[in-house]
Parts: C-alpha cells; sequence; structure tokens
C-alpha cells in the first residue's frame, strides 16, 4: 500500500478547494434553496467515498490503479512543492490507523467500480465523479480528518458487502 506524501494530500486538497469553489452558488442562492444546491455536492462526495475505499484495497486491478494514481499524484505534488515553494519531497502524511477491506468489502468496492465507471460515463457530472474519486484517493491515507473518515468508510463497507453476500450466499 503506498501512503500520500504532503504533496499528494496538497493535490488532493487542491482538488477539493477547486470544486468547493466552483460549486459555491454564493449565500443567497444557497439559502433560497439549501437542498438543491446541496444535492450538487453529492456526485462529487460519492465519488471521493468510492476512492477512499480503492486506496484501501491492497490488491487486484482496483487497488493498482488506485496506487498508480497517488503514486502519480504523490510525485507530482511533491516536484510542485519543491519546485513552487522550495518545500521538501517525500514527507509522508500517513494516519494512524489503517483499516484494510475484507474479502466482501473488497467486493462491495468491486461493485462501487462498476457503477462509478457506468456513472462517469454516462452522467453529465462525470468530470465531478473523477475528481471525486481522484480526491478521495489522495486523501484516503491521509493524517487528519480526510484519512480518519476512511477507517468508518472501510467499516460500513465490509459491513455491508458481509450483509449483501451473506444473504447471497
Amino acid at each position: 500500500m503506498i501512503w500520500a506524501t504532503l504533496g499528494g494530500v496538497t493535490i488532493g486538497l487542491a482538488l477539493l478547494i477547486r470544486y468547493l469553489i466552483q460549486w459555491w452558488p454564493g449565500l443567497k442562492p444557497l439559502q433560497a434553496a439549501p437542498l438543491q444546491h446541496a444535492g450538487r455536492l453529492l456526485p462529487f462526495l460519492a465519488a471521493w467515498c468510492y476512492g477512499a475505499l480503492a486506496i484501501l484495497g491492497v490488491g487486484g486491478l482496483v487497488g493498482w490503479f488506485a496506487d498508480s494514481t497517488l503514486w502519480i499524484t504523490n510525485w507530482l505534488g511533491d516536484a510542485a512543492l519543491v519546485w513552487g515553494v522550495g518545500g521538501q519531497a517525500g514527507v509522508t502524511s500517513r494516519g494512524t490507523t489503517y483499516l484494510p477491506l475484507t474479502q466482501t468489502g473488497g467486493a462491495l468496492v468491486l461493485l462501487m467500480t462498476v457503477a462509478l465507471l457506468a456513472a462517469a460515463k454516462k452522467s453529465s457530472r462525470g468530470s465531478d465523479l473523477k475528481a471525486g474519486a481522484w480526491c478521495g484517493i489522495c486523501l484516503g491515507t491521509s493524517a487528519g480528518i480526510a484519512g480518519f473518515a476512511a477507517v468508518p468508510l472501510a467499516q460500513a463497507a465490509n459491513a455491508i458487502g458481509g450483509a449483501v453476500y451473506g444473504a447471497i450466499a
């Protein structure tokens, strides 16, 4: 498993900030129709959850893709920090707890992968889904609130996967 570096976390936070700035409708429109505007956050949030779960997967094609994405993002972010502000490369931002997915949790993530790929291709919100998944991959193993959110997500995926596959098998 690859851990996020400070550069990878920086890119993940940049994706989040960019999305929130594009989403922000203004105070008056938000007060007038809060559910409508909050609903526009759901595709990004759902894809963020998927990305955080995908980076917790330790094997297979989905895990390899998530690890490769994080590795490239770490490299790009570290290069941006070194050349952009004179920072140091390779500083790991590792969370203290790591909860891997069980077999049924991994099966649920595979089903979520199929759903995300289909939705990204068909939906008008495909770019939101892709950005959310990338942001979740970047922040899923970080030290901080985003990294700690991955633990309950993994517990929920393991429990839901166990319930779904327990009922089927």
